[in-house]
């Protein structure tokens, strides 16, 4: 939904972020008219919410209730007055066309500023409001439409959910969040949390030698790269279970962490593919995560020292969920996105991660699957795959050339630029 524009002596006050000092735009697309405007007028605004804490409705940063009002009140004070005679003109207009009193009072807003510029003697295109826009589409609501509340949804639980799941509140990615809010109640993920504190994951900044990676960066993937800016996926397995290696993102490794066999396999096939790729010392993925490749565990922590060790724990449900968001939503807010999920190219290596896709419609998203780039697998079928090029084709038809990542640019050094906890 574009801002409605400030008078000159106020200005909107800056979003807040938590930790990084970069913020991802705000996206203003209109997505057209409205479809269903029963839906549309009961679908609540920023203005309805103002009783939350939180109102996310798009993919920029944590978002403040306090900053939303405040920019409300700043930038729609004259603007409102202005729709308000221009209402009036219109009213008087459909009251000669014999509209009564009675029937416009029930009718809501949007829906009678509509028919009364269809019965206008110039239609639709006479008037200077521009159509609104679309909160749904073919029935699923818009992305960056849908509102959510922290501090509504904490209050919805036990006290014993409230220990178990602040993990999830102060680290997950709102754009995530409000779409897989329901999720974390389930009983699956409550008892898979309960197996987790066990294991000494109990909060962000308790260390836990014993499992990787930490809890701070278990949903670092959420916060890397928001939902509605997802173009590839890329499913794992589970994290690597070395010290210092996992992060929260699938086959990537920290800056100053030797980069791992797989990892140098896929460096090897961009080469192929690229052939002015020079394979960076490093292994940090940041750069993907950043350009809206999402790196994604099936599961999403390991016991040191012990692949597979946390498989089989809810894990998988989890990031099933994960996946379906990522069908209905991923790529919703790309430049030439229309709100919801339009496809996505999922890039699955390995028989684990053929399974996440398998329920996946082929005709919406481009699937690639392939041998694992593991030294024990890489030469059945990953070298020479050509997907990273495959994915950029397929993104270039269906969203832009601008929609194409850059494989071959990695900054060590790059810091996340997505949703910040």
């Amino acid at each position: 939904m574009s801002p409605t524009k400030a008078s000159p002596k106020k200005s909107s006050p800056k979003k807040r972020l938590a930790d990084e000092p970069k913020e991802v735009p705000e996206e203003t697309t209109d997505v057209g008219e409205v479809k269903d405007e029963e839906a549309t007028a009961s679908m609540p605004d920023t203005a309805a919410a103002s009783g939350a804490e939180e109102n996310y409705l798009d993919d920029s940063p944590h978002q403040s209730q306090t900053s939303s009002n405040k920019t409300s009140k700043a930038g729609t004070a004259k603007p409102e007055a202005s729709a308000s005679t221009g209402e009036k003109r219109q009213r008087s207009i459909a009251e000669m066309f014999g509209g009564s009193k009675k029937a416009r009072a029930s009718t809501p807003p949007g829906v009678r500023r509509a028919a009364m510029a269809s019965s206008s003697p110039g239609g639709a295109d006479a008037g200077a409001s521009k159509a609104p826009a679309k909160r749904t589409i073919n029935g699923l609501p818009v992305l960056k439409y849908i509102p959510f509340s922290l501090s509504e949804f904490q209050n919805s639980l036990t006290e014993r959910q409230k220990e178990l799941l602040q993990l999830e509140c102060d680290t997950f990615g709102l754009s995530w969040f409000k779409i897989l809010k329901d999720e974390f109640k389930k009983p699956y993920f409550i008892k898979l949390k309960e197996f987790l504190w066990e294991e000494g994951i109990q909060g962000k900044d308790k260390p836990c030698p014993k499992v990787y990676p930490p809890a701070a960066d278990i949903y670092a993937w959420s916060r890397y790269t928001p939902l509605g800016k997802v173009k590839v996926v890329i499913i794992g397995q589970d994290p690597y279970h070395g010290p210092k290696q996992a992060h929260g993102l699938c086959f990537s490794v920290r800056p100053g962490v030797a980069v791992p066999p797989s990892l140098k396999n896929m460096y090897t096939e961009i080469k192929n593919t690229y052939p002015g790729f020079v394979p960076p010392k490093h292994g940090s993925l940041v750069s993907w995560a950043n350009s809206g490749v999402l790196l994604l565990n099936t599961s999403l922590t390991v016991k040191a020292g012990q692949a597979g060790s946390h498989a089989n724990k809810g894990w998988e449900t989890f990031t099933e969920a994960v996946v379906k968001a990522v069908d209905k939503y991923g790529g919703a807010n790309l430049p030439n996105g229309n709100g919801v999920g339009k496809g996505v190219v999922f890039l699955a290596w390995g028989s684990w991660a053929a399974k996440r896709v398998a329920g996946l419609d082929k005709k919406k998203h481009c699937i690639l699957t392939s041998a694992h780039p593991s030294p024990l697998s890489a030469h059945r079928g990953f070298l020479g795959n050509g997907h990273f090029k495959k994915a950029n084709d397929w993104l270039e038809q269906k969203y832009g050339i601008e929609s194409k990542v850059d494989w071959c640019t990695l900054d060590e050094n790059a810091i996340k630029e997505g949703d910040s906890a």
